[in-house]
């Protein structure tokens, strides 16, 4: 009895035991790993290698997802010069074509003070559209045309949108929108031969006139590179002028222009 009573403790005893190391393993997530178990992960591991370098290189980039990237260009403390060319879009008589420059310096990120000047060259009478030959030569009309020969602003530039484009598998191209709004100084010609009015002199003495302006606006920034970008804007160009030396009247004139733009000095 006794030694049945002994061997009954033994086994519960060993059983325990067994039971005690087994609730370890698992706690401890551990593995016993034995020479078999090792030579089959170094197989599936090698597998894995080769199955990875059999998959096209443009196929591995296709497959990585960045989420967030470092901002890869930046405009703080740079100067921006811009050559640019363009034309009005709203003047009903004549064509005016723009040809100027700007230089930007960038307070921060959002933020520039810009300088610009634009000169419109005249081409006398190929500057003018159909509709002004027809009502010069076929209904004796005598239309309003007044030319912008030059315009110069200083401008106050924000720019509160940043973003990236994916051009293809691998090529990210950066943006900007901005907005712009300022004060400046135009200067316009009448042409008094089609207005009739080539001895008055009322009209003679208000022929070429100097006007204060505003100028507002806004734009896309397409960045190529650290130190180029091209930009495409439309800006409005208001002033008050004075017709045949008597008559007030408000222009509005609206503009689109493209233009290649450098940044210096270099990021830092």
């Amino acid at each position: 009895m006794t030694a049945c009573v002994l061997l009954v403790s033994g086994l519960l005893s060993g059983l325990a035991s067994a039971q005690g190391e087994s609730d370890l393993d698992d706690l401890l997530g551990e593995e016993t790993q034995t020479p078999e178990t090792s030579a089959r992960q170094e197989r599936e591991a090698l597998l894995a290698e080769e199955a990875e370098a059999a998959i096209p290189e443009e196929e591995r980039r296709r497959r990585i997802v960045q989420t967030f990237q470092q901002k890869s260009f930046l405009k703080k403390d740079r100067y921006e010069g811009s050559p640019h060319i363009g034309f009005v879009t709203n003047d009903p008589f004549i064509n005016r074509y723009l040809i100027g420059a700007s230089l930007a310096y960038h307070v921060t990120e959002i933020f520039a003070l810009e300088v610009s000047g634009t000169f419109s060259p005249t081409f006398g009478t190929f500057d003018e559209k159909y509709i002004t030959k027809q009502l010069k030569e076929n209904n004796q009309v005598t239309p309003d045309i007044s030319r912008i020969q030059f315009f110069a602003s200083g401008a106050l530039q924000f720019s509160p949108i940043y973003g990236k484009l994916a051009v293809g598998p691998s090529r990210i191209i950066l943006f900007d929108l901005f907005g712009v709004f300022g004060t400046g100084v135009v200067r316009t010609q009448d042409d008094l031969e089609a207005l009739q009015k080539e001895t008055d002199p009322d009209a003679l003495a208000t022929q070429n006139q100097f006007h204060p302006t505003l100028n507002f606006g806004g734009g896309a920034r397409v960045i190529l590179s650290e130190s180029f970008a091209f930009r495409v804007e439309g800006r409005g160009l208001s002033y008050i002028e004075v017709i045949e030396g008597t008559t007030l009247e408000m222009k509005n004139n609206f503009y689109l222009t493209a233009s290649a733009s450098l940044f210096f000095p270099g990021m830092k």
